[in-house]
């Protein structure tokens, strides 16, 4: 069972979020709390899976919180939960280590799928997010490339990747296993000194010759 944490300022919607999640059997939610001020001990206590982080909140903010979780080393999905949708929070958020970022005023059974999206290798956004998301890419594609000696399947993978390709789907397209697909966009993330699918697709379409 995939174990979940939420941060949400919220106790109303935190404890919706609660309710629903729990209410998928795939998931459990470990904890909801209203601030991310003892995230690391959270974590370590947890040992979560996947994190829902909101952005507002007292104490520290969500991206200040995905910065410790990241800084510390933490390899699970973090979600970006929020009202915000501007594009200093959406960049910041994947410049930090963002696996995705929607709104909270996304339906239920939307937020589910998101939540398994991710879970799969994919990078949920909503809709109106993923706009934004590719305005900032078009932005950096005439900035000045450079390269990472990747190997000929690492960029056939990262290539996918761009592409909006889930593990599952790359595995698929080039017949190979999924751990073979892990195996190698681990290594792409430590060539390109990124922590997440956002930052490596934003990293590709800046450095066309990677």
């Amino acid at each position: 069972m995939t174990k979940i944490l939420i941060y949400e300022d919220n106790s109303q919607l935190r404890e919706v979020l609660s309710i629903l999640i729990d209410s998928d059997p795939k998931f459990t939610v470990e904890a909801a709390y209203g601030h991310c001020a003892n995230v690391l001990e959270d974590i370590k206590k947890h040992r979560p899976d996947l994190v829902l982080m909101d952005i507002d909140m007292p104490f520290i903010n969500g991206i200040a919180g995905l910065r410790l979780l990241r800084n510390s080393g933490f390899k699970g999905k973090i979600i970006m939960l929020t009202v915000f949708d501007d594009n200093s929070s959406v960049f910041e958020a994947i410049k930090a280590g963002a696996n995705g970022y929607i709104l909270k005023k996304t339906p239920p059974s939307k937020i589910l799928e998101y939540i398994e999206d991710a879970l799969n290798g994919g990078a949920p956004m909503t809709s109106s997010i993923a706009v934004q998301v590719l305005n900032m890419l078009a932005d950096v594609r005439a900035t000045k490339t450079m390269s990472f000696d990747l190997s000929t399947r690492e960029k056939e993978v990262l290539d996918l990747l761009v592409e909006g390709y889930s593990y599952k789907m790359i595995a698929d397209r080039l017949f190979i296993a999924m751990d073979t697909v892990r195996s190698h966009i681990k290594k792409i993330y430590e060539k390109l000194q990124v922590n997440s699918k956002s930052e490596a697709v934003v990293k590709a379409l800046r450095n066309k010759d990677y």
